[in-house]
């Protein structure tokens, strides 16, 4: 295996840095012994946040614990934690504001610390969002763990943002889906052996927030256009994944205050906004805000609701459950304002589009976004859903839309009880975080401004390669055959003209067939983007309806699928009577849960396949998704776009992207005559009276009353009751990682970068996808030769994704993406790269092992935006275990950057206007990067030196940000230094 977990550097940490953490049971309150310790003498309510009970259900959820504040691993703060650590307040510092919030009519909802009691002006210019980061810093301030420093940072928010200062935050919960939630839940079954091992007690190791694992990940469309499709869908998942559904099935058992929603019960935000959301967390008569971190980096969806929400990498939101803060820098925060109202025609997915590009191109990376203005009275809740479900694809932390009246109207509407509502609606406007825009408005301070008035938002989609990428409707035509004469790029494909009206003939199931560049093979309503918002999902269905009474058909050839958020999608279309038109078309339901968007799009028909494939044609996959990267959707497709439920329905009808839907018809009626676009969209008018008439509350109450109970497939599955897992050597879905082999108690420092080779050299906007195993295992990649070595059938590769748990195929898998472009292939596409010594073309893992074997580290040169996408664990894991030690970008994407430190690797950004080409740099040379060898001579954001043996010497910034994040790096990662201080505490 390439690479392993800890580094191996004789240095090692301080007397005085060891001493500090030595005294870390006072940071593991109920971990510091077998039983709990006393709460303090004089409790506050703040301790019944302190001991959570063992959970099973979500009624027994309760919120986070106190975090432990993180125990810097340089000299000077463990000297500082030493002193506090003799002086540490047993009371809140802000108990002096804790106030009994009142009910309307007599009684009182419990106790909270009150914002406005601290009469300080500043409070009312503060953004919505970061008022949310103020009271969490308020309610666990100790002077230990949260310091009333802390607390000034955020209140003086408008003078310290720019400055890029940390401050902790405590978020409520965690949330998982399956894809990162099984390697979360290796990690953890690996992290009790390790504690074992080192002589500790393996079952101190457990959530100590309430986590809630949805699985939703692991369909496929395997079965299309068909009234058997769910079923037929779901029980081939559970034939693929029943060692995976198995092994999470025992984490939630042998894992405290773990939820497990099974298989087929929707998308994880989708459940999020609908069910799982609080708003408002009223613990033991303790109220504050909801907030919530996940490994899915659209957990921002939830933002819609307004609760705090955002992505982290499967590594932090790991140490999040083990009681580590979140640290993180005082974000900016960009107002956005909204007026006007859509125009007739106009859907939530045209908005979010132009949203999306108007974001990406103000700027927003690493940034708050909080929207405001009178057209927020305009929005739904499911509207602003799809807005903020989108910020990973405009850059920002999350899109914020504050608590209003739309939002109380929505939780009734979804089956919270009068009461929930009343004590939420009480909290926040008592709090002032509640926005009542029928009153005047405080101005508020924002970083910078943006404005959009809805009714400039016209039709749109998205792509054919990026999110951003937003093409106006009536100009689709024309920039797809731009896109065609262009050179390959994220706009073109570089089609000779003599070949872009090529037609290829072939037989579909005995019936003559054409396919030629453009047209459409795959058309998916997909994704939580959009299958949460009944209103582009009625639409839809209004779409087939007017195409079915016109006799309008779906060629057979394409693949047509429905996947819904929830199953309360599936109670309105029938309510409605709308399916069987979908249906007709060809848009039956497939399942429950992620599919087109994350590559489960499921084989195309041979003959399509053959088609494409034999003739080169650049075809096409429209979807309702929110990521179009190439590689993604399928890899015969290489043209993606993302539109809104009612236009997927549009181009599966006209067969083609190549169409201009003004001027061209989409079909021919069953009377003769041509049918144009116009004829099949529906009024806002007619939506929003089958809106009205059709989604009701009690189908809400009644799909999630039972969302825990799983299915009989769900129910049948048995599972061993240990605590530890056993692990089957012969398993290629779960294997035992080696991050912890040969791991002692000392941390192994800095590890010194030397005349590194590098592996891969990339250009620009290099995402996840690119660099995580996602998506099919290809049958001539490294991780295949691996799975038909242990008598796995090419049949049942499965997907990367499935198999997350496994690092062997994970690692193998790293870099495999068959669109990637590395520099040193001169613009040759594929997962390959040039092992410099011997000047081979080797697949990218068989390079890092030759490396690795001949006793050389490796490092990754990058552009700009290196890792943006989706939040993958995996996208720093693999190139850890390929021995990568160091990437040097232009910029990272927030997450990302975070996750390489988690797992040891160092990020360096070039300096500005800097970067490979400017520096004359190849790949060719090798590298050393002159790093303090002693991790408390390293600051945040310092520059170091980096030469080559070709005698180039440049300058890099270091990114580690903080210095929680140097002491994770001195530890080897993350998770070596949750475990070294989960066993000092116990010592």
């Amino acid at each position: 295996m390439a690479g392993v977990f800890l580094a191996r550097s004789a240095s090692r940490l301080s007397s005085s840095s060891s001493s500090a953490l030595s005294r870390s049971a006072y940071l593991f309150p109920s971990l510091s012994s077998s039983s709990p310790a006393p709460p303090p003498s004089n409790p506050s309510p703040r301790s019944a946040t302190t001991f959570p009970p063992p959970a099973r259900h979500l009624a027994d959820l309760r919120s986070p614990i106190s975090h432990r504040a993180l125990v810097r691993s340089s000299a000077a703060v463990a000297d500082r934690f030493e002193r506090r650590f003799a002086t540490m307040a047993s009371k809140n510092s802000y108990e002096s504001i804790l106030t009994t919030l009142s009910k309307p009519g007599g009684g009182d909802f419990g106790k909270y610390y009150c914002l406005p009691a601290l009469t300080d002006p500043r409070i009312d210019r503060l953004p919505y969002s970061i008022r949310i980061l103020l009271e969490s810093a308020i309610r666990n301030c100790d002077e230990f763990q949260v310091t009333g420093k802390d607390v000034e940072k955020i209140l003086d928010w408008e003078n310290t943002s720019p400055k890029q200062v940390e401050i902790p935050f405590k978020p409520a919960r965690v949330l998982l889906q399956d894809f990162t939630g099984v390697p979360a839940v290796v990690d953890l079954a690996c992290m009790r052996d390790a504690m074992k091992k080192l002589g500790s007690d393996p079952n101190k190791i457990n959530p100590l927030v309430p986590v809630d694992l949805v699985i939703d990940h692991s369909v496929q469309v395997d079965v299309a256009r068909s009234q058997n499709a769910v079923q037929a869908n779901m029980e081939l998942e559970f034939h693929r994944n029943k060692e995976r559904f198995g092994f999470l099935k025992w984490g939630s058992n042998a894992f405290s205050n773990m939820l497990v929603v099974p298989p087929g019960s929707g998308i994880v935000h989708q459940v999020n906004l609908e069910y799982l959301g609080r708003v408002v967390f009223n613990n033991g008569g303790l109220l504050y805000p909801d907030s919530v971190v996940g490994t899915d980096s659209h957990t921002t969806m939830i933002d819609g609701l307004g609760v705090a929400g955002w992505g982290v990498g499967g590594i932090e939101a790991e140490a999040a459950m083990l009681g580590q803060p979140m640290s993180m820098v005082l974000p900016g925060v960009v107002g956005f304002k909204l007026s006007g109202k859509l125009r007739n025609g106009m859907t939530a997915t045209d908005l979010v589009l132009t949203v999306t590009q108007m974001l990406r191109k103000h700027g927003v990376v690493g940034k708050f976004v909080e929207f405001y203005g009178e057209g927020m009275s305009e929005l739904s809740l499911a509207d602003r859903a799809t807005i903020a479900n989108m910020s990973p694809e405009y850059g920002a932390t999350m899109g914020f839309f504050p608590v209003d009246h739309v939002t109380l109207q929505y939780l009734k509407l979804t089956g919270r009880s009068d009461e929930t509502v009343a004590m939420i609606e009480t909290y926040l406007r008592a709090n002032r975080m509640f926005v009542d825009y029928s009153q005047p408005q405080t101005e508020r301070v924002y970083t910078s401004y943006l404005e959009l008035n809805l009714e400039d938002v016209e039709p749109c989609i998205s792509g054919p390669k990026r999110p951003h990428d937003r093409v106006p409707l009536k100009e689709m035509k024309s920039d797809w055959q731009t896109c065609l004469d262009n050179k390959v790029g994220f706009k073109g494909f570089a089609v000779p003209k003599e070949s872009q009206n090529k037609i290829a003939e072939f037989s579909f199931r005995g019936t003559p067939a054409q396919i030629k560049h453009g047209d459409v093979v795959i058309a998916a309503i997909t994704s939580c983007t959009n299958t949460s918002n009944p209103s582009v999902m009625l639409g839809a269905a209004l779409v087939a309806k007017k195409a079915c009474e016109l006799g309008l058909e779906v060629k057979p050839w394409i693949k047509t699928s429905l996947a819904p958020g929830s199953g309360v999608v599936t109670k309105y279309l029938e309510k409605s009577g709308l399916q069987k038109y979908l249906d007709q078309l060809g848009f039956n339901i497939v399942g429950y849960g992620c599919t087109t968007c994350i590559g489960n799009s499921g084989e195309l028909d041979e003959a399509v396949s053959a088609a494409i494939s034999e003739n080169d044609i650049v075809a096409a996959a429209v979807l309702s998704g929110n990521r179009n990267f190439e590689g993604r959707v399928h890899p015969l497709t290489r043209a993606n776009y993302l539109a809104s439920p009612p236009l997927v329905v549009a181009y599966a009808l006209a067969g083609t992207v190549d169409i201009d839907f003004e001027k061209e018809p989409i079909g021919t009626s069953k009377d003769g005559k041509k049918v144009y676009f116009k004829d099949i969209w529906p009024s806002n008018e007619e939506i929003a009276d089958v809106v009205q008439s059709s989604v009701l509350p009690d189908m809400f109450k009644e799909t999630y009353k039972a969302i825990t109970k799983g299915n009989p497939m769900w129910n049948q599955l048995s599972v061993p009751s240990s605590t530890l897992y056993t692990w089957d050597p012969t398993s290629t879905y779960i294997h035992e990682p080696p991050y912890f082999k040969d791991m002692t108690m000392s941390p192994p420092g800095p590890h010194p970068v030397k005349d590194a080779y590098c592996l891969l050299n990339v250009g620009d906007s290099i995402t996840t996808d690119h660099i995580s195993p996602a998506g099919s295992i290809h049958k001539d990649s490294p991780a295949a030769k691996y799975l038909m070595e242990r008598g796995v059938a090419p049949k049942d590769f499965n997907s990367y994704g499935s198999r997350r748990g496994n690092d062997e195929v994970m690692a193998r898998g790293t870099f495999a993406n068959i669109r990637l472009v590395n520099k040193f292939l001169k613009g040759e596409a594929g997962p390959k790269t040039i092992h410099v010594p011997s000047g081979e073309k080797l697949s990218v893992f068989d390079a890092a092992t030759r490396y690795e074997s001949e006793g050389h580290d490796t490092i990754v040169l990058a552009g700009g935006e290196y890792g943006s996408g989706s939040s993958r664990d995996w996208a720093a894991k693999g190139p850890m275990l390929q021995g990568v030690k160091a990437v040097i970008a232009k910029s990272f994407e927030r997450i990302h950057r975070s996750n390489l430190v988690g797992m040891g690797i160092v990020p360096l950004c070039f300096k500005p206007g800097e970067d490979a080409e400017t520096l004359g740099l190849t790949g060719h040379e090798r590298y050393t990067i002159h790093l303090p060898s002693n991790v408390s001579d390293i600051k945040p954001g310092q520059d170091v030196t980096v030469t080559t043996d070709t005698g180039k010497s440049f300058t890099c910034t270091v990114r580690f940000d903080t210095e929680v994040e140097l002491a994770y790096y001195d530890h080897g990662g993350i998770l070596p230094y949750v475990i070294r201080s989960l066993i000092k505490a116990n010592n």
